[in-house]
């Protein structure tokens, strides 16, 4: 069964979490704000990924604005910036899905059609 970390009072999560119950998919749901993902995790979930890490980060959030990250990333190392992401949930971008083998971030329908169908 796929995890899919989501926050309850954002919409795409909520259209994410129809779209699997329209298609028959199994999950569980946790809640990245109280339940988010640890470094360690985060780490594991990036090297599955094959994705950039920016593609992990909320970029729309409000955290990420008012840290200025876009302008802080570009000089930031991997490692300081998986160890910023595992500090706030609300940093991270959702959903995020882990299933067997791989993992999405964000919902593109035609990327979930092709792992999750």
């Amino acid at each position: 069964m796929i995890k899919v970390y989501c926050y309850s009072r954002c919409t795409t999560c909520k259209k994410a979490l129809k779209w699997l119950n329209e298609n028959g998919i199994e999950y569980e749901v946790i809640d990245i704000k109280a339940d988010h993902p640890d470094e360690e995790t985060l780490r594991k979930y990036y090297a599955v990924s094959g994705l950039p890490l920016k593609r992990f980060f909320n970029t729309s959030g409000i955290p990420y604005r008012e840290m200025g990250l876009s302008k802080k990333l570009p000089t930031m190392s991997e490692d300081e910036q998986l160890a910023l992401l595992a500090t706030d949930g609300m940093l991270v971008k959702r959903p995020l899905v882990v299933g067997n083998g791989f993992v999405l971030t964000g919902f593109k329908e035609e990327e979930w059609t092709a792992k999750l169908k």
